[in-house]
């Protein structure tokens, strides 16, 4: 006979909504509870979650609301969210295809793929800007919310004739903007659109339908409404366009795609071990570590488990990607909220899920 607590929560979670006769049946309610609290307590306006593990659904749920107003509820499987960094491993991902294909060295010079960039005190490559160690700059007052209809190329007007901040190799500062560097460097390489590029050898491969470059004057019938908080509770997040930084932060999609990437990796679908590697493996400078890999997360957490993956955060959203390769477990967490400060929490989930 079958647990009678399961046989409760598969009663009054939704129909969309998943979760498994797992062994960590307690971890699971535990998740439910904390992710629960965070809407009751108006932390965030919405969130979704997938979690699978040896690439089956145990634990899926939507929270809260896709738009306050109209009392749209998030929908699991539907519902698409801004995604913010969580793109970085997607790009990184056409990345690894272009090397493997031999269209891109990563040890060669940018300057080699893009040589109308202007040059700087020191040359730097494709490798040091996908592992942000090649002294690009970062944001600077309000360029995360930027609304200008910049195509990839046109945006390097921001930040192009600044000083690169160290000797490339030297030091480590994750900023978006090297990975605008990347997709420019990609996009001439191939001669193609950076996101018709992504959509042939990443999103259609892996029948990640739902997960789109957003494009402002698009309409997006599952998308969320984008929220920031205020003392006054949750407003309408300002508009923004983040079609120039697809690369680093400007995909939508739901937590049954980025959940579905994460196992793909996991089942080694992506191209050769070999070349995958070098994506998942942490630079080094002076000898210690950077937890980052080439558009990737590549650390440890608290309990010093293994995983990789990538945290996002832009306006009207942020998002939790991990794979604990040891554990074959895939987390995906999607908020449509800006900074929504609940790190932690969703850390105490994933633990309690993970046992």
């Amino acid at each position: 006979m079958k647990n009678p607590i399961i046989r409760y929560l598969k009663k009054v979670f939704l129909s969309e909504n998943v979760i498994g006769d797992n062994t960590s049946l307690q971890g699971l309610v535990k998740a439910d509870v904390l992710l629960q609290n965070l809407i009751e307590e108006k932390k965030i306006p919405g969130l979704a979650i997938t979690v699978l593990e040896k690439g089956n659904t145990i634990f899926q749920k939507g929270y809260g609301y896709a738009n306050i107003e109209e009392k749209k509820q998030i929908n699991p499987v539907k519902t698409q969210f801004r995604i913010a960094s969580v793109s970085k491993p997607i790009a990184a991902t056409a990345l690894a295809h272009m090397v493997a294909d031999g269209l891109i060295n990563l040890d060669a010079s940018f300057y080699d793929y893009v040589p109308y960039y202007p040059k700087k005190e020191w040359d730097f490559t494709i490798r040091q800007l996908a592992s942000h160690t090649a002294g690009i700059r970062s944001y600077e007052g309000m360029e995360y919310a930027l609304n200008k209809p910049y195509t990839i190329k046109e945006s390097i007007a921001i930040f192009k004739d600044d000083v690169l901040l160290f000797k490339p190799g030297t030091d480590y500062l994750y900023n978006s903007y090297d990975w605008v560097l990347v997709s420019l460097a990609m996009q001439e390489a191939s001669g193609i659109p950076f996101e018709e590029y992504v959509k042939e050898k990443v999103l259609k491969p892996l029948n990640m339908k739902k997960t789109v470059a957003e494009i402002q004057e698009h309409v997006y019938p599952n998308a969320t409404s984008f929220y920031v908080k205020n003392r006054g509770g949750f407003r309408e997040a300002i508009p923004v366009n983040n079609f120039y930084k697809l690369a680093g932060g400007g995909f939508l999609s739901t937590t049954v795609d980025i959940a579905n990437f994460g196992k793909a990796f996991l089942e080694n679908k992506i191209l050769c071990k070999e070349t995958i590697s070098q994506f998942l493996t942490s630079a080094s400078i002076k000898g210690k570590l950077t937890y980052y890999g080439l558009g990737w997360q590549v650390s440890q957490d608290s309990k010093d488990r293994d995983y990789f993956g990538h945290i996002g955060n832009g306006v009207g959203g942020y998002s939790n990607f991990y794979v604990y390769p040891k554990e074959q477990l895939v987390f995906s967490i999607l908020t449509n909220g800006t900074n929504p400060k609940i790190q932690d929490v969703l850390d105490e989930v994933i633990s309690s899920i993970i046992g």
